[in-house]
C-alpha cells in the first residue's frame, strides 16, 4: 500500500502545473456545490423554523356569498358566521377539532394618549389568537379579560413607542379608545404583523351583539398528511353548511385557507429547491470530473511502455486497474477536500450576512452534508478513473514494450 501510495504522489508531483488546473476546477465544483446546497438548505431551515409551519394544524374560515341554491334559497346572498358555530364545531368533530375561536375585526379609530395618538384598526380575540407573538412585555389576552370583559388592549410595539414614548412605559397604563379607557396589558414584537388586539368579549360590547363573526379560527390534532387536512376542511364545511343553510360543496358561500394543505405544497417546493441545486452543483463538478478523466487518459497514454513492462514481469490487470483508478481518487479527494474546506467557509460567511434574515436561516454545513459531498468525491473520482484504466488493460505488454 505504502508503494501503491509513492506512485500516485510521484505521479502528481511528475505534472505540476497539469495537476493543479485540474485539480482548481475540482475543488471549484465542490465549492460550489455546498454553496448552491447550503442555500437550499438555508430556505428550507427558515421555512421549517417560522411561524407558518410552526402552526400548520390552523384552518381560518371567513364568511362569503353562496353561489349555489340550496334549500329553496337563492345564489348571491351573502353567508354569515357566528358565535353559536364555534361551539357545533367543536361537537360535531370530537377528537378531531381541538377548539374552534373567532376572530372580530373592527374599524379604524383613533387610539390616544395625552403624548400621541395613532389611527388603526383593533381585533377582538380569543387567547389563542397569540399563536407566535412573542410578548416583550406584559401577557396577551387571558380567559379573565374574556369573563370579566375588560378592557385591555395589547399593542405592537410600534404603536407603544408612539403612544407612550418608549414600548418600557405602555404596560400598566391607559389609552383612549372610542372614548373608553383601556389599560395596556402588553406589548408585542413581530417582524411584520402590526394589529392591536382586545378581549373579543369586549370586542361584541362595543358592536353589539348580533351574533355574527369576522373569522374563525379551527385548531386540529393529527393532521400529518394532506389526506387528513383536506378532510377536516371538508367536516368544517360541512358543520357550518348545515348551521348556515348553503351547501357545503359551494366553495364560494366560506373561504378557508388550509394551513396544513399550502404547508405540504411548500414542503415539496423545498424538496425540489434542493433537488435543482444539487443537479447544478453537480453540473458544475461534472467540468472538474472531466478535467481529471482528461488527465488520466493522458498519464495512461504516456506511462504506455512503463504499463508494458510490468504486465510483462507479471502485474496483475487488477493491481493496474487499481492504481489508476486510486490516483484519479486520490487526486479528487485532495483537491475536492479544498473545496469543502472553502465551501464551509463560505456557507460560514454567508450564515452571518443572513443573520436575522426571513429568507435565509443557518445555511452552514453539518456532518451529513460533508459524509454526502465524500461520497460524491469518490464516486466521481472512481468514474473519472475507470475508463483511462480501462483502456490502461486494453495495452498488450508486447505492443506496449514497442512504444517510446
Amino acid at each position: 500500500m505504502l508503494d501503491l501510495i509513492n506512485e500516485i504522489w510521484q505521479t502528481m508531483r511528475t505534472n505540476k502545473l497539469r495537476t493543479a488546473l485540474t485539480g482548481i476546477s475540482v475543488a471549484w465544483g465542490i465549492f460550489m456545490l455546498i454553496i448552491l446546497v447550503g442555500i437550499a438548505k438555508g430556505v428550507v431551515n427558515s421555512f421549517a423554523d417560522g411561524e407558518f409551519a410552526k402552526r400548520a394544524n390552523i384552518v381560518q374560515v371567513w364568511a362569503g356569498y353562496a353561489s349555489l341554491p340550496y334549500n329553496g334559497l337563492k345564489e348571491g346572498r351573502a353567508i354569515s358566521i357566528r358565535n353559536s358555530d364555534l361551539e357545533k364545531l367543536e361537537h360535531e368533530n370530537p377528537g378531531i377539532i381541538d377548539y374552534a375561536a373567532a376572530m372580530l375585526h373592527m374599524p379604524s379609530a383613533d387610539i390616544s394618549t395625552s403624548r400621541d395618538y395613532v389611527n388603526s384598526s383593533y381585533t377582538g380575540v380569543f387567547p389563542e389568537a397569540q399563536e407566535q407573538l412573542v410578548m416583550s412585555h406584559g401577557r396577551f389576552i387571558n380567559d379573565h379579560d374574556l369573563e370579566l370583559q375588560r378592557k385591555s388592549i395589547v399593542l405592537d410595539k410600534k404603536s407603544a413607542e408612539i403612544l407612550f414614548g418608549s414600548e418600557d412605559k405602555a404596560v400598566g397604563n391607559t389609552v383612549n379608545l372610542t372614548g373608553l379607557s383601556f389599560t395596556v396589558v402588553g406589548v408585542y414584537d413581530h417582524r411584520w404583523q402590526n394589529s392591536i388586539y382586545i378581549p373579543y368579549t369586549t370586542a361584541c360590547a362595543l358592536k353589539g351583539y348580533d351574533n355574527k363573526v369576522s373569522t374563525i379560527r379551527v385548531s386540529a390534532s393529527g393532521i400529518n398528511t394532506l389526506e387528513k387536512a383536506e378532510e377536516l376542511e371538508r367536516n368544517v364545511r360541512v358543520t357550518l353548511g348545515k348551521s348556515e343553510s348553503f351547501d357545503p360543496d359551494d366553495n364560494s358561500a366560506i373561504w378557508v385557507w388550509n394551513r396544513f394543505a399550502n404547508y405540504i405544497s411548500n414542503q415539496k417546493a423545498m424538496g425540489i429547491l434542493n433537488t435543482v441545486m444539487w443537479v447544478i452543483g453537480l453540473l458544475t463538478l461534472i467540468t472538474g470530473i472531466v478535467g481529471v478523466s482528461n488527465i488520466m487518459f493522458v498519464s495512461v497514454r504516456e506511462r504506455t511502455h512503463e504499463i508494458g513492462i510490468r504486465r510483462a514481469i507479471g502485474a496483475k490487470p487488477m493491481r493496474i486497474l487499481k492504481q489508476v483508478i486510486l490516483e484519479s481518487v486520490a487526486m479528487t479527494t485532495v483537491f475536492g477536500y479544498i473545496g469543502i474546506l472553502l465551501g464551509t467557509i463560505g456557507t460560514e460567511i454567508l450564515a452571518k450576512m443572513f443573520a436575522g434574515s426571513d429568507f435565509i436561516k443557518n445555511p452552514t454545513v453539518d456532518i451529513a452534508l460533508a459524509l454526502e459531498v465524500t461520497v460524491v468525491l469518490i464516486i466521481a473520482g472512481a468514474l473519472a478513473g475507470l475508463f483511462p484504466a480501462l483502456r490502461a488493460l486494453k495495452i498488450r505488454p508486447v505492443e506496449a514494450l514497442r512504444t517510446e
